[in-house]
């Protein structure tokens, strides 16, 4: 047994020895007083000199020096919180560093900038890692603490930050010379360490310090997590991402800790089922997928009835419903929601699609939401962002906003009535052209998820037509509208195949 691993069953048999109003009394740790420290909320990058040791992440220790001795391993705090660590591990903040995905993507980076990128990419990937100066793109010699990605002794030692984006965070462990932990509650109590209520904690910019990326040398907007919530109504209502990807639920901290109403899971749901499963998790995986599956809705709406030998015209409206950012969010390269759209007639006849997935991508045409980085001749930019300077185009959804586009097709002259209108709406975290592109012969097969999917029946004019209903939704001004349920049985996810 690990010495870490002893400690912690040893705190906590105490705990349970003692009882909590008897470790009251005696304690020798305490609640810290913090200042508010959600006062620094500019979005920027890190400007090289002494004010950002570890650029061009922003990251901070207030002008300490750190090693790997200052943070403790998340065994340790499973210990004492035995289902927050559980639901931590095999989640995507869990894999931050070990995720082969990422490690491809660094290693270019790192290659074409010569290193100067590293501690950049690396600041919200291995942030003890950075700020201990161990961090390397090949992760050699780097301690136990420092390969475990984003993790208790990250989060939970953040005093402050100095804004938004590209890893502003002020990491200060042991900050008066002893274990203290920032955290969300201003009556906490431990029998291990001091802890301080931080109010940063439980509100959004906390997340933005990694979940805004900005282009460290031509300011470029790359990713807009954070901003795009604090541009939406969500953000007006005082909804916050620990609201979504942090549900909180009753229950305790600790077996030993006071029931309490609202105790943030850390589950750390996102749309990245593909990562999670590779590495083992297929908790996290199904929840990420769950969480695909509530985010949209599809609608269908069509004339009620076409002409076989005449140009059809069927719109279909994406809505985001469930999302608090716009949808799809986060790694421009890799991300892609898309409608895969088909037309067959009542003998199974395929008359039109558009939204296959060919040679690993999807087709020339599919109507996609995704953002498209640029470089400075106009041509799209795949993989190396430090290559972008611009945005080519953004069609991704704002919060509860939606996106409408038009199908033009032939209805051949002997399609057999009524037709069937299928529209199903897929995203992936990476195709398969970009997983092939990183690993080569390494890679792992694509996934996707079906969010949703929604049919239609229409029928033909001019000849006899096969009968089945097409339902209440046939409307006063001949047209048909159908619209998914948002997490509708039926949906499924697959690897994806040519």
């Amino acid at each position: 047994m690990s010495c870490c691993r002893f400690l912690a069953l040893t705190v906590l048999a105490l705990a349970f020895t003692a009882g909590e109003a008897g470790l009251c009394e005696e304690r020798t740790f305490g609640l810290v007083p913090l200042p508010d420290n959600t006062t620094h909320i500019d979005p920027g990058i890190a400007v090289h000199g002494p004010g950002n040791p570890f650029f061009p992440s922003r990251a901070g220790t207030d002008g300490r020096v750190l090693t790997a001795d200052y943070f403790e391993l998340p065994e340790l705090c499973g210990g004492c919180h035995v289902d927050i660590y559980k639901q931590w591990k095999g989640s995507m903040h869990s894999n931050s560093w070990t995720d082969p995905i990422y490690r491809a993507a660094l290693n270019l980076m790192s290659k074409a900038s010569k290193g100067k990128t590293d501690n950049f990419c690396m600041g919200c990937h291995t942030p003890i890692g950075v700020v201990t100066r161990e961090a390397s793109p090949g992760g050699k010699g780097m301690s136990e603490v420092a390969n475990r990605g984003v993790q208790c002794d990250f989060c939970h030692n953040v005093s402050r930050t100095s804004g938004i984006g590209n890893g502003s965070y002020v990491l200060t462990p042991k900050l008066h010379g002893r274990s203290l932990k920032f955290g969300p509650f201003k009556d906490a109590v431990s029998p291990y360490h001091d802890t301080a209520y931080s109010k940063i904690h439980t509100q959004s910019e906390f997340c933005g310090d990694c979940h805004d990326v900005t282009h460290p040398f031509n300011r470029l907007p790359v990713e807009r997590t954070y901003g795009e919530w604090h541009d939406s109504t969500y953000a007006g209502q005082g909804v916050q991402c620990q609201d979504c990807h942090m549900k909180a639920v009753p229950g305790r901290a600790t077996p030993t800790s006071a029931e309490r109403e609202r105790i943030y899971t850390h589950y750390f749901v996102g749309g990245n089922a593909l990562v999670t499963k590779l590495l083992g998790s297929d908790m996290h995986a199904d929840r990420a997928e769950s969480m695909l599956k509530s985010a949209a809705t599809v609608q269908i709406i069509a004339p009620s009835v076409l002409s076989p030998g005449g140009t059809s015209l069927v719109r279909v409206r994406v809505t985001n419903v469930g999302a608090g950012h716009k949808l799809p969010t986060g790694f421009p390269e890799g991300r892609e929601m898309w409608l895969d759209f088909k037309v067959v007639d009542a003998r199974n006849v395929q008359i039109y699609r558009l939204g296959a997935i060919q040679d690993g991508r999807t087709e020339k045409g599919t109507k996609s939401f995704k953002v498209v980085l640029g470089d400075r001749h106009g041509n799209v930019v795949d993989v190396n962002i430090l290559e972008a300077d611009r945005i080519l185009y953004d069609t991704r959804i704002e919060p509860r906003g939606y996106g409408e586009v038009t199908y033009m097709f032939e209805v051949p002259k002997g399609a057999v009535g009524p037709l069937r209108l299928v529209a199903d709406l897929n995203y992936w975290s990476f195709s398969q052209a970009l997983l092939d592109d990183l690993l080569g012969k390494d890679a792992p097969r694509a996934h996707f998820t079906q969010m949703a999917t929604v049919e239609a029946s229409v029928r033909l004019t001019g000849r006899r037509a096969a009968t089945y209903p097409t339902g209440p939704h046939s409307s006063a001004l001949g047209l048909v509208v159908r619209t998914s349920t948002s997490g509708s049985r039926g949906v499924r996810s697959r690897d994806a195949r040519n």
